[in-house]
């Protein structure tokens, strides 16, 4: 019987494994890690594009809600301007309103004036008449004669201006 040992070197064999590792090696990076390579390079590209299409989508809704603040202040200017507008027209034309007022009253009262003067003179007037007419009687009286109209008129007069001293 023959004793086989356990561990022995056969160069042939060695350099057969050799071989078969480089082999291996080679087909495996020929066919497992270049496409797998590729397939992550792919990946990675595209990662990279759906950041950049973020960012560009971010950028994007950034400047629309600077346009809708910049919006949204330009109508609260116009809203405020409006409201100014509005509330020196309504001032403007309160004044015109009390201006128009103060007028009409100013000639309602001119008027009641002229129309109580016109009545007191128009009561003077009577007054002399009644007074005239009793200034001839009691002069006539008094006298006892008749009085002529020029006569009467400067007593008439001349009784008036007591009176209006008087009072």
């Amino acid at each position: 019987m023959q004793v086989q040992e356990l561990v022995t070197l056969v160069p042939w064999t060695i350099v057969a494994q050799i071989c078969n590792l480089f082999l291996q090696v080679y087909l495996i990076k020929r066919f497992l890690f270049k496409p797998i390579n590729e397939m992550l390079a792919k990946r990675k590209a595209m990662a990279d594009a759906q950041i950049a299409d973020a960012e560009k989508a971010k950028n994007e809704a950034q400047a629309m809600k600077a346009e809708y603040e910049a919006d949204l202040a330009n109508a609260k200017d116009k809203a405020g301007e409006i409201l100014a507008t509005a509330q020196k027209t309504a001032a403007v034309r309160s004044d015109e309103i009390v201006k128009a007022a103060q007028a009409q009253a100013a000639a309602m009262k001119t008027k009641a004036e002229a129309e109580i003067e016109q009545e007191k003179k128009k009561a003077v007037n009577e007054i002399k008449n009644e007074i005239g007419g009793m200034a001839m009687d009691i002069a006539g009286k008094v006298i006892e004669r008749e009085i002529n109209e020029e006569d009467h008129r400067k007593l008439i007069d001349q009784f008036i201006e007591n009176v209006g001293e008087q009072s």
